[in-house]
C-alpha cells in the first residue's frame, strides 16, 4: 500500500514541477486545460476499443448553484488525471488517443454510446434538468447494469433540486435510497478507506485559509448515499458536500492541496470505480 502511495506522490510532484517551469505552456497541453477551452469530447465511431473510457454525463444546465459549472465542472483535468492514475495504480487497460492522451468522453443521455459506458460520472447535479426521453434513457441505462456516480454539489437547495430529477429516474418507492456507511465492502475494494473526506475546490480552500465546507453551516456534513437495483446491485452512489474530483483535477497545482486531499481523493475514486466494474 505504501508503495502505491509513493508512486502517486512522485508522479504528482513531477507534474507540479513541470507545471511550475512553464505555466503558459501548461495552459495549452492536456494536463492544464480548463473547461472553457475544452469543448465536450463526444463519442465517435472509433471511441470504444475495449479498454476503459472515463465517461462523463452531459446534461442541460437549467439553474446555477454556488461554485458549480454544470456538466463541465472539473472537466477535463479530473477525467484525464484520474484515468492516468487508474492506469498507474491498477492493472486497468485504459483507452488512449493516438498521441497517448486518455480517451475520456462526454456522453449525452440520448446517445446510444451511453450503453458502452459501464461507469458514468455526473457533477454539479443540482443544476441538471432532464427531458422525458433523457429520464427514460437514464433509467434504462441503470437497470441494464450501468453505474452513476454523482459528485460535487453542495447544500440543501442543490440536494433538493437533484432529488427532483433523480426521483423521476428512479421512483423512491421502488428504488429507496440508503446511507453508504464505512462498513460497505466498496470501501475495501482496493484501498482501505476509513473516511470520506470533505474536499473543497482549490480556490475556496486558498481563499479561506484551508476551510473545507464551501457553504458554511449548510454543507458541514458529507453525505454518501446509494441506490440498489432490485437484485441488490449498487447502481447509484452520491457524494454530497464534497468535491472528490477536485482532488484529481488540481493534483499538480499546489503541493499543500495535493498532500491534504489527493491521496484520499484517489482512494475513494478508484474504490468506487473498481467496485462498480466488478459487481
Amino acid at each position: 500500500m505504501r508503495r502505491l502511495f509513493l508512486a502517486l506522490s512522485i508522479a504528482a510532484l513531477l507534474a507540479a514541477a513541470v507545471a511550475a517551469q512553464d505555466w503558459g505552456r501548461r495552459q495549452q497541453d492536456f494536463w492544464g486545460q480548463r473547461f472553457r477551452r475544452a469543448p465536450p469530447r463526444f463519442p465517435a465511431a472509433n471511441s470504444f476499443d475495449g479498454s476503459f473510457n472515463f465517461c462523463r454525463l452531459y446534461y442541460n444546465q437549467v439553474r446555477r448553484h454556488q461554485s458549480g459549472s454544470g456538466w463541465s465542472t472539473d472537466y477535463p483535468d479530473a477525467d484525464v488525471n484520474f484515468t492516468i492514475r487508474l492506469s498507474e495504480l491498477t492493472k486497468t487497460r485504459v483507452s488512449r488517443q493516438p498521441g497517448g492522451e486518455p480517451n475520456y468522453l462526454v456522453i449525452p443521455a440520448t446517445d446510444d454510446a451511453l450503453f458502452k459506458c459501464p461507469f458514468l460520472l455526473m457533477e454539479d447535479a443540482g443544476a441538471a434538468g432532464f427531458s422525458d426521453i433523457e429520464i427514460v434513457r437514464l433509467r434504462e441505462y441503470l437497470l441494464k447494469g450501468g453505474f452513476l456516480w454523482v459528485d460535487d454539489f453542495w447544500g440543501e437547495y442543490a440536494w433538493a433540486d437533484w432529488m427532483n430529477e433523480l426521483e423521476r429516474i428512479l421512483p423512491p418507492d421502488q428504488y429507496p435510497m440508503f446511507d453508504v456507511g464505512m462498513e460497505h465492502p466498496l470501501w475495501r475494494t482496493l484501498f482501505e478507506v476509513k473516511r470520506i473526506p470533505q474536499i473543497p475546490n482549490i480556490s475556496f480552500w486558498r481563499r479561506t485559509g484551508g476551510m473545507t465546507s464551501e457553504m458554511g453551516q449548510d454543507s458541514v456534513d458529507v453525505h454518501v448515499r446509494g441506490i440498489n437495483d432490485r437484485k441488490g446491485r449498487l447502481m447509484v452512489i452520491i457524494t454530497h458536500n464534497t468535491d472528490i474530483a477536485d482532488a484529481w483535477e488540481r493534483e499538480a497545482e499546489d503541493p499543500g492541496f495535493f498532500y491534504q486531499f489527493s491521496p484520499e481523493g484517489y482512494q475513494v475514486g478508484i474504490n468506487i470505480l473498481m467496485y462498480a466494474m466488478t459487481h
